[in-house]
């Protein structure tokens, strides 16, 4: 949904995984899950931190494995 936010020019967006599960992937093991969330609440937490001028595309810092 990241692209539908850039057609709306919100400033901050911090992709996540998945339509149905954005903070998290329920195929993933607990521990794996865990850490997951944790990556993208840190992102966002991060985003808010900076200055940004206009739509400002965040990524987390992890690899999303789960189909």
């Amino acid at each position: 949904m990241s692209s539908m936010a850039m057609q709306l020019k919100v400033n901050r967006i911090v992709t996540g995984t998945k339509i149905p599960h954005p903070c998290g992937d329920p195929n993933l093991p607990t521990e794996a899950d865990r850490d997951l969330r944790r990556a993208v609440i840190q992102c966002s937490l991060s985003a808010l931190q900076r200055e940004v001028k206009g739509p400002t595309l965040f990524v987390p810092d992890v690899t999303f494995t789960s189909g």
